[in-house]
């Protein structure tokens, strides 16, 4: 029939559709709702600060001659890039501390429940 393997196999795959307990899946709650304020922030600064990066070493590019003969447009487009690089994390701290206003009650609850409960 079965062997003790297979035995332990099949418990493997049953407590991975098990509940974990009351406690355990609230500190999966608890971590969702973290990551769910936290990735768009991380998201966005991502891809700003490489999009400000990208367009800064184009406007250098300009700049220095390197893609054609515009070094005037080559120091705007630098300079625009370097103002995008320089308003990531303000812009960063912002998304995330409006996400963070948005979802702390539900948080602080969430957290006070582990904490009684331990």
């Amino acid at each position: 029939m079965t062997d003790e393997k297979d035995l332990k196999l099949v418990e493997k795959i049953k407590s991975e559709y098990t509940a974990k307990g009351e406690v355990q899946s609230q500190l999966d709650e608890l971590k969702a709702l973290d990551k769910k304020v936290k990735t768009p922030a991380n998201i966005f600064a991502y891809t700003y600060g490489i999009i400000g990066t990208l367009v800064l070493g184009f406007g250098m590019c300009l700049a220095m001659k390197v893609i054609g003969d515009l070094m005037a447009l080559g120091i705007v487009v630098g300079v625009v890039g370097i103002a995008m690089v320089c308003t990531t994390y303000p812009i960063f701290s912002k998304i995330l501390q409006t996400r963070k206003e948005k979802y702390a009650n539900v948080i602080i609850e969430k957290s006070d429940n582990i904490l009684r409960n331990e």
